[in-house]
């Protein structure tokens, strides 16, 4: 089985065409994502496209239509493209200029996944063009646009889609049903987790650990530890790193780095997350307990 690595991208965006750019952010051989800017007027004629993949696009700026399988749609920011693998489709800006989008490619295997399990069926697919500005789906998107290069994008990732699918099934999803094996396996993953994590943590080798599709690992460990795979380890990461910003004067970049932290950006922003103060702010409090 060829690993599913995830890949992090930090380039600038590329031109594909006279009004169009595009940035790759993030990538596995299941999903990507990309920041795609368009310069488009109302002169600009609009041509067909298709999508590869399923599609979950997040508009961040600018109006335009967007035709396809299910009809027409004016886009908004907030709103959701949704269109479905090898389906073809139009967009025209007929009454602004340009527009920025965070577009999700998902491969068939792994929406239909996601759809057995968050909308009954595999056979799932989208009814509807796009979804406008629905509250429930803010934190969401500014979760998405905030991550960046963070590896918690696949989180983020995951979790739009599935409440994407949720939302428009209306199916409510049951709890995975866990057997002892499963609970064996995720118990398996979770020494290992333990014993490694200031190493690099591959979700997809920790799939691998427990003989399970990413996925559906990724559903189990929820479901038996509560958390996501990427948000135990970044929560285990933490609180290793906080004993020793509280207990010592070590550098808080070495501590980050020897945790398992890529970059101490990453480490700062979820140490806030999580303890609600920088680094610097909780090891003064802590002195002072």
């Amino acid at each position: 089985m060829t690993p599913d690595i995830l890949e992090l991208f930090d380039e600038p965006a590329e031109r594909s065409s006279d009004v169009l750019s595009v940035r790759r952010v993030a990538r596995t051989s299941q999903w990507s994502v990309s920041d795609i800017v368009c310069e488009a007027g109302p002169e600009a004629r609009p041509f067909e496209e298709r999508h590869d993949g399923f599609s979950i696009a997040a508009v961040v700026s600018g109006t335009f239509t967007y035709h396809g399988e299910n009809g027409r749609s004016l886009l908004h920011p907030g709103a959701l493209l949704l269109g479905n693998h090898g389906r073809c489709f139009q967009c025209g800006h007929d009454h602004s200029i340009g527009d920025r989008c965070l577009a999700i490619s998902l491969s068939s295997e792994l929406f239909e996944e996601i759809a057995a399990a968050r909308a009954g069926s595999s056979r799932f697919v989208f009814p509807v063009a796009s979804l406008p500005a629905i509250r429930e789906f803010l934190p969401r998107l500014t979760r998405l646009e905030a991550m960046g290069r963070n590896p918690g994008i696949e989180d983020a990732v995951i979790g739009l889609a599935e409440a994407v699918v949720g939302h428009l099934s209306g199916h409510v999803a049951s709890a995975a049903h866990l057997t002892s094996r499963d609970e064996r396996r995720i118990a398996e993953v979770i020494r290992h987790i333990d014993a490694c994590a200031d190493e690099p943590m591959e979700i997809d080798a920790l799939a691998r650990l427990a003989r399970m599709s990413k996925y559906h690992f990724i559903r189990v460990f929820r479901a038996v530890i509560g958390l996501s795979p990427y948000r135990y380890v970044l929560a285990l990461r933490m609180r290793r790193s906080a004993a020793r910003i509280a207990l010592s004067s070590e550098n808080i970049a070495s501590i980050a780095y020897e945790a398992g932290f890529g970059d101490l950006s990453t480490f700062n922003s979820g140490f806030r997350e999580v303890f609600g103060m920088s680094p610097t702010a909780y090891r003064r409090r802590m002195l002072r307990a």
